[in-house]
């Protein structure tokens, strides 16, 4: 596999990556943003997380909506069914904002129209040594090499089965699994089923995570033959639940076009529901901010041009039947429209979010519906 095989991304990609300025900050948060940033980055998230739980989902969703009129989230433009799943629009969080499943309804409540929580491994383990996330502002990125820290699948199950209990749910809700650092290359299969059966039948759909680089050996997992190993041996106590749940695989955007359509043919050939494009990349060139000496996965804004293009050519290559959620780069109105442009049925965010704060989400879908309705 080549791993580093990139493609010159066309020019209307180039276009849509603002790499030479900071993202916009949204409403309050061009107040707030100053401050948290000068806390370390992980110990902000941390403290964004805590908030995130303590304050009631109806006071964040009053807030959002300004209580007036209806919700732009549940905008009926904005609404479809995506892999037998009602979702009131087609953006989400994506993996890494809510590894442990802490805050589900606050992001709900931010409008977000699904939620993709994980990366979760079957075992608890701490991650990497700090510091371990890095911001890159001048670039709108974030640099992290977590190395899934989590609670592993039994406390997260139990977290969510708290939430179905409660009927907290409102939107669809993603599993994302990955292989615990603990376990040999060789047992990845049994380690992602182990997983599973604990995970899978309180998830909405699953997203199987081979594509991480700051878990060692993770990425060489992103082959035919390992691929479908680990597809199969998650696809056997899937299709024993009542309702089989839509497996999905996350994939690198360093892969060559040609390597991430082979996995993808693969994913698709053993039942998968579709993709997710793509996880965030080991080649810093597009970031103007200097990162000599730094390690892990970069995402944001100079992530934009390579992963969309990656999504395009699958679309293509694939056609209109797999299922693509598109993510990476996804800071405003003009890059969430190019993903759906490009192909993807559903797009999530992560460090958009950062940036854009906690007001973007409905931003962004407030220029969705009137792209939509302009288009009608």
């Amino acid at each position: 596999m080549r791993e580093s095989s990139l493609i010159q991304p066309p020019a209307w990609a180039r276009a849509l990556n603002p790499t030479s300025a900071p993202s916009p900050a949204v409403g309050l948060w061009r107040l707030l943003r100053p401050l948290l940033f000068r806390l370390e980055a992980e110990r902000a998230h941390q403290l964004g997380l805590l908030l995130a739980r303590l304050t009631p989902p109806a006071l964040v969703a009053r807030l959002g909506t300004k209580g007036e009129g209806p919700d732009i989230a549940r905008a009926p433009a904005l609404t479809s069914r995506v892999m037998g799943l009602e979702l009131p629009n087609p953006l989400g969080v994506a993996a890494g904002v809510d590894k442990d499943a802490e805050a589900v309804a606050f992001w709900q409540a931010l409008g977000f129209g699904f939620v993709e929580v994980g990366t979760v491994t079957a075992l608890r383990q701490p991650g990497n040594p700090r510091p371990r996330v890095f911001r890159l502002p001048r670039d709108g990125a974030l640099i992290n090499r977590m190395g899934f820290p989590n609670d592993g699948a039994d406390v997260v199950a139990t977290r969510i089965e708290r939430l179905r209990q409660q009927d907290v749910l409102r939107v669809p809700l993603g599993i994302n699994i990955g292989k615990s650092k603990a376990t040999p290359a060789e047992d990845a299969a049994a380690d992602y089923r182990r997983s599973f059966e604990r995970l899978g039948e309180l998830a909405d759909f699953v997203v199987v995570n081979v594509s991480s680089p700051n878990t060692p050996g993770l990425r060489d997992l992103q082959t035919v033959e390992q691929l479908r190993a680990i597809v199969e041996a998650v696809q056997t106590p899937n299709q024993a639940l009542t309702r089989p749940r839509p497996l999905l695989v996350k994939l690198a955007p360093d892969l060559a076009d040609a390597d991430a359509l082979a996995c993808a043919e693969a994913a698709v050939e053993g039942g998968c529901a579709g993709l997710v494009i793509s996880n965030t990349t080991v080649d810093f060139t597009a970031a103007t901010t200097a990162t000599e000496g730094m390690s892990g996965g970069l995402s944001g804004a100079p992530l934009f041009a390579r992963s969309t293009a990656l999504l395009r050519r699958l679309r293509e290559s694939l056609g209109s039947g797999p299922v693509l959620i598109g993510v990476g780069g996804i800071m405003d109105a003009a890059s969430a429209n190019a993903k759906l442009a490009a192909g993807a049925d559903l797009i999530q965010m992560y460090t958009g979010l950062v940036y854009g704060g906690p007001g973007l989400p409905r931003a962004l879908l407030r220029a969705l519906a009137a792209a939509r309705q302009t288009q009608a």
